[in-house]
Formats: structure tokens, C-alpha cells, sequence
């Protein structure tokens, strides 16, 4: 299907999956429940046939391991030690007194996770804390992407790049290292507050936020950041995401100032139960406002006087189209203009076929629907049509630079593309 109406400019860059970005995470396992004994678990099994080797023996497996890690990874005898730090206290049995050792022992339970091997894909776009090194005329931004590696688990990570509307995109080269955020705290049990300390990245692009907690078992999938203002001007990048448990998906929120420590935090209230929440970028009379599809159908609106719980809400815009007479959903947060809140939306027609529209909400009582595109703006082409999920084109958040849009869109659940418009091209094609 092709695109409705002239209304965006497309660009050549392609963000392709890259299988040598690994990250490395923890690895544990234990013994199937008939085998497990009282106060042994695997764990210690393992340490204690570490203990048992020689120093030769010793000396040539940490030189096997560390010279393969060092070669894409920073700072690895740090890592490995902060591991053995963090299974330490889940064992019962001798410790190690000498560094070789516990280095070794941490490397035991990790793992070489390629989090980006099987898509790179579901983008969404926000102004970078720091326009110091911004092009003239334009903007400094930060990318999120949506990753699948092995078990088809999905992580977050991210880019940066330049954008003067008019002229190019250029994302930045990713760091050719990847850094598994410290976890604050003892506890990663569900409804737990999370911190995530990426003070060891060098670049926003080294920092891979992977599953940490049961809800997140299977991934975490589809940020939407936004970067929220406060009433009193400070600022807060947020973000809601799906945490998918392999049997359940439930929104998740991301907080963070500036990307170098987040807090995940579940949601709670009748209505968190939904994929796709997009949190607008300011509170609307005083109240937070939520975007979310409640009933897998509609795109539904809630307000909250708590970031975290939502209950109620209503649909303010249904399936009216053919292109999306199967379902409808946001494809990020609500980007103010002066006409109103503008809202990215994707619609499911025929074959499972995903299209980007676009509708404009009230400023004032954003309940209140103004226009919507009748059209499609975008829809699957010829050319990207294929990948692990044909036939779907789909953002998660766009960015506005002054009346300039820059549209980050996924492609068949595989690759990232972009492409650009106008405030005035939008709104030119509704009704």
C-alpha cells in the first residue's frame, strides 16, 4: 500500500541489527527441583570445584577468559569481581582469599549476551541533555531501540546523533563496548524500585538495560520516552515500556535525568494493565496524562495525580478506517503544538498490516478528539516489507524541533529507518 499523501520525506540510514555487540550479564542456574538438596545449591557446586584447582590450572583458565572478553569489552577484572561480589552472599561453602580466584569464579556465572543479534528495531527519539555540540539550526537527540538477541529476549539500548531539519540524520557510530548497568540495592523482586547505575558507560550508546526482574523474564520491549517538564521547568526523561514475563505483559516506567542512572518502576491502578501507555510530555491541568489501548482496540486517555497508578480513563479515538479497522495505538508520546496535541497513532487492517496515521487532541481537555488522518502517512513498501514480522512499519516516539518532525519508525519488527515532515504536512492530510 502506498503512502496516502506526499507527507514525508524519507531518508536513506538504516539501523541494522548488529550480532558483535554482546553485553555481559549474570548467568546462574540450579538443580531441577528433585535434585535440589537442603542448604547445596548448584552454585556452590560449581565454586567448590573452582577451589579445587591448582594455580598452573588456575592461572590458564582466567588467561583463556579475560584475553576473549578483552576483546570487546572494558574493564573486564572489574566486572568479574562486582560478580563474584554478587553471588557471594547466596553461598554457604569456603570463599576465595585471592583475587584470580573470585575473578574466575565471577566469570562462571556470567554470560556473552548478543542483545541486538535478531532485531534492532521500535525506536523512539528525545531532545540529548546536552545541545552544547548541536549543528546550527538544529539538535542533538537520544534513540532508543528495541533489541532481541537469543531466547528472543528484548533489551533497551541506544544511540545518539545530530538532526538540522531540512538537511541529514546522522546517528552516531555505536561504541564498539557494551555496559551491563550496576544494580542498586538488594532486592530485584517485583514492585521493588530498581536503580540502574550506567555511570561506567563513556556513551549513552554503551549502556544496555537487559531483564533484571521476573516481570522482565522475557524482555523488555518498546520504550517510549519522553522528556517530561515539571510545573516548576525541571526536566525528567521518562519512559514506559512492556515488561513480559513470558506469560504476562504488564507497563513498566523508566526514569532517569540524564542517563546515567535510572529507576524502573512498576504501575499500578485498573487501567496498567495495557501495552503501549505513552506518558504526555507535561502535566494538563495539573494532572499527569496517559495515553494506552485498555481494551486492545481503542486509544483509551487517563489522568493521575500519581505517576505511578492509573485507574479509569476512557477511548477518545476508535477504529474508523479500514487500515485500522482490527485495532489502533499510539506510537509514542503526544508532542505539543500550537494546535494541539499532536499523537503518532498505528492502525492493523488487512493481513495484519500496521500503518502510521496521526490525530490532533485538544490542548486543553486532550479527551476531545480534533482531526485524524483518514490515510495512512505511512505503510509498508515494497522494499520494507520483510523481516521477522512482515508487513508492520512502527514508532514509538517522535521528536519536534520547532514545526519540524523527526519520525524514527521500525521495519517488520527487524530494522530502524526515519523519515521527516512538517507540523503543517500532518495536520494538512486530516479531517
Amino acid at each position: 500500500m502506498p503512502d496516502a499523501a506526499p507527507v514525508l520525506d524519507h531518508h536513506d540510514l538504516i539501523l541494522r541489527p548488529d550480532p558483535s555487540r554482546t553485553v555481559v550479564r549474570p548467568f546462574q542456574l540450579d538443580y531441577p527441583t528433585r535434585f535440589q538438596t537442603q542448604g547445596y545449591t548448584r552454585s556452590q557446586a560449581i565454586v567448590d570445584r573452582v577451589m579445587t584447582l591448582g594455580e598452573p590450572e588456575l592461572a590458564s583458565e582466567l588467561e583463556l577468559i579475560t584475553a576473549s572478553l578483552d576483546e570487546r569489552h572494558r574493564d573486564v577484572d572489574a566486572l568479574l569481581r562486582h560478580r563474584f561480589e554478587d553471588i557471594a552472599p547466596l553461598l554457604s561453602g569456603k570463599l576465595p582469599d585471592d583475587d584470580n580466584r573470585l575473578r574466575l569464579i565471577g566469570a562462571y556465572f556470567s554470560e556473552e549476551f548478543s542483545f541486538e543479534a535478531a532485531a534492532l528495531f521500535n525506536p523512539s527519539a528525545v531532545l540529548a541533555p546536552d545541545q552544547s555540540d548541536a549543528p546550527e539550526g538544529g539538535c542533538r537527540f537520544v534513540l532508543s531501540l528495541r533489541g532481541i538477541g537469543e531466547g528472543h529476549v528484548s533489551s533497551v539500548t541506544f544511540r545518539t546523533g545530530n538532526w538540522t531539519p531540512g538537511g541529514e540524520i546522522v546517528v552516531d557510530k555505536a561504541s564498539e563496548s557494551a555496559v551491563p548497568p550496576i544494580i542498586d540495592g538488594d532486592s530485584v523482586e517485583d514492585g521493588a524500585v530498581v536503580g540502574l547505575d550506567c555511570h561506567r558507560s563513556k556513551d549513552i550508546s554503551e549502556t544496555v538495560l537487559f531483564p533484571v526482574l521476573p516481570s522482565q523474564r522475557q524482555g523488555i520491549e518498546d520504550l517510549r520516552l519522553v522528556r517530561f517538564t515539571e510545573e516548576d521547568g525541571s526536566k525528567t526523561y521518562h519512559g514506559t515500556y512492556t515488561a513480559f514475563s513470558g506469560a504476562d505483559a504488564k507497563p513498566e516506567l523508566l526514569s532517569g535525568d540524564d542517563f546515567t542512572h535510572f529507576e524502573m518502576r512498576a504501575l499500578s491502578g485498573d487501567a496498567a494493565g495495557a501495552k503501549g501507555m505513552a506518558l504526555f510530555p507535561r502535566r494538563v491541568g495539573g494532572r499527569y496524562m496517559m495515553l494506552g489501548r485498555q481494551d486492545s482496540e481503542s486509544i483509551w486517555l487517563h489522568a493521575s495525580d500519581d505517576i505511578l497508578h492509573w485507574e479509569g480513563g476512557g477511548r477518545i479515538v476508535s477504529p474508523r478506517y479500514p487500515w485500522e479497522f482490527v485495532q489502533m495505538g499510539n506510537c509514542g508520546s503526544p508532542i505539543e503544538v500550537d494546535e494541539g496535541w499532536l499523537v503518532f497513532t498505528h492502525g492493523v487492517g488487512t493481513v495484519r498490516n500496521y500503518c502510521m496515521g496521526a490525530c490532533l487532541l485538544d490542548k486543553a481537555d486532550p479527551s476531545k478528539l480534533l482531526a485524524r488522518t483518514p490515510e495512512p502517512i505511512l505503510a509498508p513498501s515494497p522494499q520494507e516489507r520483510d523481516g521477522y514480522v512482515p508487513n508492520v512499519v512502527y514508532s514509538c516516539g517522535a521528536l519536534a524541533h520547532g514545526r519540524a518532525l523527526m519520525i524514527p519508525y521500525g521495519v517488520a519488527d527487524n530494522f530502524a529507518a526515519f523519515a521527516t515532515t512538517t507540523v503543517e504536512r500532518v495536520l494538512a492530510v486530516m479531517r
